[in-house]
């Protein structure tokens, strides 16, 4: 939702910040890949009890997360694999910080906070598997109230604040409904495409596809 608030402003922001990283080309899947290595260090940080520095740690991953993109389309460099590359390293960042919050609680015996934790972990999983999902059918779906970055913004002011308990609540309630919210936009793009479709079975990557059941 920030992004798509912000938009260009946004863009215009980060090269004004960061000058340095628009003047020549640089491959943007690297800074997708470093990106993600920082924000594994974040999971690291936070499983060993340093809460503050996970929490800048998810601040500097974000920068290479959102200038990949930009740098990207700035120089041509955009490709369907740095777009799937970008994507699956989002979702490895976000599970090494969120069990990272994990390991960090069951090491402090609450167990419940663990439990918390994981559901935060299972929305922002399902928040973005969703949106995959459903656009193998259409080619965008659009809409959600509670995105990544929301979601890290959260969790580093929790961290930085002493409100990780919090920020954790936030993040599962707003990352579940935001799930909820994602399978009605779903229905609705979907739906009218039923009577046009050939049967799940025929369609590759549906019904199945991901248990490994053979396809005809």
């Amino acid at each position: 939702m920030i992004k798509a608030t912000l938009g260009k402003r946004l863009d215009a922001a980060l090269r004004f910040a960061f000058p340095f990283l628009f003047r020549h080309p640089v491959n943007p899947n690297l800074l997708s890949a470093v990106g993600a290595l920082v924000s594994v260090s974040a999971g690291i940080a936070f499983a060993c009890g340093e809460l503050v520095a996970g929490a800048l740690l998810i601040g500097f991953g974000g920068v290479f997360d959102l200038t990949d993109g930009i740098i990207a389309r700035e120089h041509g460099l955009a490709t369907p694999f740095g777009a799937f590359l970008d994507s699956a390293l989002d979702r490895v960042a976000d599970l090494a910080i969120l069990l990272g919050i994990m390991l960090y609680f069951a090491g402090r015996g609450e167990t419940a906070t663990v439990a918390l934790a994981g559901v935060a972990l299972g929305a922002s999983v399902m928040t973005s598997y969703v949106k995959a999902r459903a656009e193998n059918f259409v080619s965008s779906l659009r809409g959600g109230l509670f995105e990544r970055a929301e979601r890290l913004i959260i969790l580093a002011f929790g961290a930085l604040s002493g409100l990780l308990v919090p920020a954790l609540w936030l993040v599962a309630v707003l990352g579940t409904l935001t799930v909820v919210q994602r399978f009605v936009i779903a229905y609705r793009e979907l739906s009218p495409l039923d009577n046009d479709q050939p049967p799940l079975a025929a369609v590759p990557g549906a019904a199945g596809a991901d248990l490994g059941e053979p396809r005809p």
